[in-house]
C-alpha cells in the first residue's frame, strides 16, 4: 500500500489514498502499528482521504497513534488539503475545498509556498458541547477551578469539534507534560477524554503553547489546540483575536473573527517523503 507523509509544524501524519473505499483501508491497530516510531513508518496519526459526502469534496478521517479516532485535527486538515492537491495533480492557489469530518464541515485555502488557511468553524462553549462535567457560568467554563494530582489549576474549556483543557501558567517550559498531561487526558470531568494546552502570554498578540493531546500524547503542534487557545484567551481578556501561537514546531497565526464568530488557523503543511508499506 502506498502512502505519503506530512508534517504540520513537525505534527506528523501518515496520508492514504482511501477514495476507492468509503471505509478506511486499515484497521485502528495497524494504524497503531504504522505510527511507531521504531517497528513502522512513524508518525502521531494515519489519516485517510475518502470520497466526498453530503456535497462535500471529500471526506476525512483520522486514526491517532493509539488506535482511537478524533473529530478533527488542525494540523492534519492542512496536510490533508497539501494532499488531495497532489492526489489532483495540481495546486491552485485561492482555491477552497469543502471536506466532511466527524467535526462537521472544515474548509481549508491553499495558499501557496506550503501554506493553508482553514475556516475551523465556530467554538463550542457549553459544557455539554465539549464536554465536561465542571461547573460553569453563563454556559461557559472560563477560569473555572480544577484539581489534578493535588495541585488547583484554572482552566477554560473549548470544543473545536474536539475537546479542549485551556491552562494558563507563567512558564510553559517547567510544566512537566509527560507527568501532568495524561492525569488531564483521563480526568473523570472530560467523559470523552480531553486535549490540554498549557499557555504562557508572551503579548498581546503573542503565546507559546505546549500540548498534551488526547490518543497522541505530546506532539510538536495542535492546530485545534492553537485555535482554542486564543478564543480562551479572548474569554479571559489576556491577548487578541488575531495572535500568533508558538508550539514547539513553529508557529499559527490564529484568528478568531467578531464578524462571523469562526476561527481561521494559518499555517505550514509539509511533504516529507512517500513510500510504499509492503506488510499492513
Amino acid at each position: 500500500m502506498k502512502f505519503t507523509k506530512y508534517h504540520g509544524l513537525g505534527n506528523d501524519f501518515i496520508l492514504i489514498d482511501n477514495l476507492s473505499s468509503p471505509d478506511p483501508l486499515i484497521s485502528p491497530e495497524e494504524a497503531v502499528k504504522w505510527c511507531d516510531r521504531h517497528f513502522g513508518i512513524g508518525a502521531d496519526g494515519v489519516i485517510f482521504v475518502l470520497p466526498s459526502q453530503d456535497d462535500t469534496d471529500y471526506t476525512m478521517r483520522i486514526f491517532n497513534s493509539d488506535g482511537s479516532e478524533p473529530e478533527m485535527c488542525g494540523n492534519g486538515i492542512r496536510c490533508f488539503a497539501q494532499f488531495i492537491t497532489e492526489l489532483e495533480g495540481k495546486e491552485v492557489i485561492g482555491k477552497t475545498y469543502k471536506i466532511n469530518t466527524l467535526a462537521g464541515l472544515i474548509c481549508p485555502t491553499i495558499q501557496g509556498n506550503g501554506q493553508v488557511r482553514v475556516d475551523m468553524g465556530q467554538p463550542q462553549l457549553k459544557p455539554s458541547e465539549i464536554p465536561t462535567t465542571l461547573a460553569q457560568t453563563e454556559d461557559k467554563v472560563i477560569n473555572q477551578s480544577l484539581v489534578v494530582d493535588g495541585t488547583e489549576y484554572f482552566v477554560s474549556c473549548v470544543s473545536m469539534g474536539n475537546p479542549h483543557c485551556l491552562v494558563f501558567v507563567d512558564d510553559v517550559a517547567s510544566i512537566d507534560l509527560s507527568k501532568i498531561g495524561p492525569l488531564f487526558e483521563h480526568n473523570p470531568v472530560f467523559p470523552q477524554k480531553t486535549n490540554t494546552e498549557f499557555i504562557e502570554v508572551v503579548s498581546s498578540n503573542y503565546v507559546k503553547m505546549r500540548v498534551w493531546e488526547r490518543g497522541a500524547g505530546i506532539t510538536l503542534a495542535c492546530g485545534t489546540g492553537a485555535c482554542a487557545t486564543v478564543v480562551a484567551g479572548v474569554l479571559n481578556n489576556k491577548f487578541d483575536r488575531n495572535t500568533t501561537v508558538e508550539l514547539p514546531g513553529g508557529c499559527l497565526q490564529i484568528e478568531w473573527s467578531d464578524k462571523d464568530n469562526h476561527v481561521y488557523m494559518t499555517g505550514p503543511a509539509t511533504k516529507v517523503f512517500s513510500g510504499e508499506i509492503l506488510d499492513k
